[in-house]
């Protein structure tokens, strides 16, 4: 297995980094974002299968696919209020890491930066890894688009 790195492209959200990373790190709050029809959209990502059963706590969250089984993720750490750090749980095909890093810019602007650091072996690399490398940056726009508060 081998250690590979996927880096966002810097993104500005328009909203102070304080609220923003107090968004990020509470999964309650991802949970209130997530109903059946974003499900829906997520599930479409994934072949032959689809993403039920979410659930989720302040510092976790799972959900059941399909072609898979239960998975999840859990934050590891958090260092107020400029990086979380999550890691994946259940049945996720390898060992995964997500930095979420939430700069100032202003006092009512901020900037983020995701990193996935992913332990896979060549076979999912060559699967997963150009999704990863395409999906890091879709998620930074995504959450570039919730409506902080």
């Amino acid at each position: 297995m081998s250690a590979n790195k996927y880096v966002s492209d810097v993104k500005t959200i328009n909203h102070n980094n304080e609220v923003v990373y107090n968004y990020l790190s509470d999964f309650n709050k991802l949970g209130l974002l997530l109903n059946e029809h974003t499900l829906a959209q997520l599930s479409q990502q994934i072949p032959n299968g689809s993403i039920d059963d979410f659930g989720s706590d302040s510092d976790s969250c799972h959900f059941t696919i399909s072609s898979m089984g239960e998975a999840g993720f859990r934050i590891i750490e958090r260092d107020t209020p400029k990086m979380i750090k999550i890691t994946g749980e259940g049945k996720i095909p390898f060992e995964l890491y997500l930095w979420i890093q939430v700069l100032p810019l202003t006092p009512y602007q901020c900037k983020i930066r995701l990193t996935i650091h992913a332990n896979m072996n060549m076979m999912i690399k060559m699967v997963a890894g150009k999704k990863l490398k395409e999906g890091i940056n879709k998620l930074a726009d995504a959450l570039t688009q919730i409506p902080y508060q």
